[in-house]
Order: structure tokens, then sequence, then C-alpha cells
């Protein structure tokens, strides 16, 4: 079912960056103007930051259409009366983690593909397919290996399995934006990833700067 949304307001675009361990930040752009409108430095990435951007964003007068997130699941809770997008970089990043660019297993190999065809299919067509994998695959996935030390079991092909609860976990944000058509979502957050990219690339910090100014320049680069 639909969201209510304003007819005013902006669509954005949240996610965190980092520039080594212990040291990133979490930035909001507002895309119809296409420009970040709050950065914050953080240690790790964590719901709290998510939400204090928001409500830092509403106290300045900002309303929020709908947003395009990386998928926690924590930070989407604080979105829940918004169409939430799930960014399909993301999303087949975390499948390339679990199954890897070339998968052995046959299981792996057909749930790749079907991933592969993310952006360019409908909801209701990735849904069908999905769920006939999943049931293709059932029993195999229900296999158990047992350790002959210990005589615990696990499941014997973990990483599949976990390709296929990103999925299902995910799948109803998937295609928000093909449901709110008006609103002109993007289905990624790749206008945030050029500034990171730029900034990663262009921005050389010197090892003697304290955080204090590492923070200052790095927010100026990123809100400029």
């Amino acid at each position: 079912m639909k969201k209510e949304v304003a007819a005013d307001g902006y669509v954005f675009a949240a996610d965190c960056t980092f520039f080594g361990r212990g040291y990133g930040f979490v930035v909001f752009r507002a895309l119809e103007i296409k420009k970040n409108v709050y950065a914050r430095s953080l240690l790790y990435e964590t719901t709290a930051d998510y939400q204090r951007g928001r409500m830092v964003l509403q106290k300045q007068g900002f309303k929020f259409k709908a947003i395009v997130l990386d998928g926690r699941s924590g930070v989407r809770s604080l979105f829940s009366d918004i169409p939430v997008q799930m960014c399909h970089f993301h999303q087949k990043q975390l499948i390339q983690r679990y199954l890897t660019l070339n998968p052995k297993l046959e299981a792996g190999i057909e749930l790749k593909a079907i991933v592969s065809t993310l952006t360019d299919t409908t909801e209701k067509r990735f849904t069908v397919e999905f769920n006939d994998w999943c049931d293709k695959w059932q029993d195999f996935l229900k296999e158990r290996t047992v350790n002959p030390e210990t005589k615990r079991w696990s499941y014997t092909h973990k990483r599949v399995r976990s390709a296929r609860r990103s999925l299902k976990n995910n799948l109803p944000f998937l295609f928000t934006y093909q449901r709110y058509p008006e609103l002109n979502i993007p289905n990624t957050t790749n206008a945030l990833e050029g500034s990171f990219s730029w900034l990663k690339q262009d921005v050389n910090i010197h090892r003697g700067f304290t955080r204090q100014l590492k923070d200052k320049i790095i927010e100026h680069i990123l809100m400029n």
C-alpha cells in the first residue's frame, strides 16, 4: 500500500563514507537541488547518526518526501513515514560479497543472474523469478553439515542462504521508485557516491592535521 506523501519537500539520498578506520562522514543530499545539505563526522555508522541528520534538517525547515538508503534495517525504520528506496548498487554489492563474482554452485549462479536484472526489470517479474528460485532450491539450502568432533551441525551453503536472506529482507524496498513515479526517486545513491569518489581522489589530508581541522576541510568540500 502506498504511503501518503506531501506535495512539497525533497527526495533525499543518505549514506556514509569512510577515510580510514574510525573516521567517516554521514551525508544527506537533497536530490532535486543537487546539493549536500548535511554532513557530520563519525567514528562508525550507527542509526543514531541518521536520526540526528533528519532531526537537524527538519529543524532547518527541510521536508522529506522520500529517501534512498543503503539498506540498513535500523536506518529504514527512521523513515517509515515516507517511501524508502533501497539502493540497487548496494544490493548488488551485498550479493556479490556473498556469492563472489564467479559463484561455483548452480544455485549461486542462478541467483546472481536474477540479481543482474535488478535495474532493468519490474517488481512483479523480479519477485516471481526470485520466489521461483527460492522454491527450486529450498531443499538444497536446508542441507546441513555435521562437525565430526563436536557433533554440532551448521547449514552447508551459508553464503547462498545469506544472499537469499538479504534479498528477502530488502525486496519490499527495491522497487519503491516504480511505485511512486511522480516523485522521481532514483534507484541508487549514485549522486552521493560521486561526491565521495571525487573527494577521496582529489583531497589529500595532511597527517599532521588535527581531527577538528580535518572535519572542517571535508565538511566544507562536501557542502560546497
